[in-house]
């Protein structure tokens, strides 16, 4: 289900017989959209004694502040109407089960241990989506098996067939990112960060970490703090990478907008 501000008090009143897991997300996250699919799955399996709750964080800033959403995605549950924190970011899918399994433990400490029947109807089918572009459906395919060059390779290709194609601006530039922080984990990433605080390449590394985290004002204002005192390829650097976060984030998102006019102030 979707969660709302305004439709809040259901998933309380639901979280009475069943827990409701709730995922807060991005459109821009593609954490977001590697959880969002891999907590569906896991939910299903549960045959019906957990009910997940989507909730857009940015469309809901009440939810977002309740549950404490600091970071995207963010996962916490409801029990018996009282909220649970559970986790941030993008587990391994062992991790997650394991959490699941905790809260129905908790859940049924107390005395919550209903589920929810559909009294053999089919659920209602989703509209169906229209295909995607076939390089688009390519760079698709081949996120989902963590295989980000090939992805990368595809949406370039987009790009370079129809220099107009948002969608694939927007997502090279997230694959991008994914694929410069593979490997690395936020401990080794910010050490490096803080032994360096003149590096371009550790503070570009620690402003990845925070976008994809969803602190985009922290990697916004990291590289336009650092930017006046860098040479002219140190500036060239970030400023490119300051535009790709532009199309990660969306520029209908304000903070782009502000730190756009703080770029453009340093550059002119």
């Amino acid at each position: 289900m979707e969660g709302t501000d305004a439709g809040f008090a259901s998933i309380l009143e639901l979280s009475n017989t069943v827990p409701v897991v709730a995922e807060l997300y991005a459109g821009w996250s593609e954490q977001s959209q590697q959880l969002g699919a891999l907590l569906e799955r896991l939910v299903r399996a549960a045959a019906g004694r957990l009910v997940l709750a989507r909730i857009d964080a940015e469309a809901n800033p009440q939810l977002a502040q309740a549950f404490q959403a600091d970071a995207i995605p963010t996962v916490a549950a409801v029990v018996a109407g009282r909220p649970v924190s559970l986790f941030q970011g993008l587990p391994a899918e062992e991790q997650v089960q394991g959490v699941l399994e905790q809260l129905l433990e908790l859940a049924a400490q107390n005395g919550v241990t209903g589920s929810i029947e559909l009294d053999g109807a089919e659920a209602p089918a989703e509209p169906e989506q229209p295909p995607l572009p076939p390089l688009h459906q390519e760079a698709f395919d081949a996120i989902d098996r963590g295989d980000y060059p090939t992805a990368i390779a595809a949406y370039r290709k987009a790009i370079a067939q129809n220099p107009a194609d948002h969608d694939a601006a927007a997502g090279l530039a997230q694959v991008e990112l994914l694929e410069r922080l593979a490997g690395r984990t936020a401990a080794e990433i910010r050490q490096a960060a803080g032994d360096a605080p003149g590096d371009v390449d550790a503070q570009l590394a620690v402003a990845d970490l925070d976008l994809s985290g969803g602190h985009l004002e922290d990697a916004f204002g990291r590289l336009l703090e650092l930017f006046p005192s860098l040479d002219a390829a140190g500036k060239e650097q970030v400023r490119v990478r300051l535009l790709a976060y532009f199309q990660v984030a969306g520029g209908d998102d304000p903070r782009v907008a502000a730190a756009r006019r703080r770029l453009t102030s340093l550059l002119y």
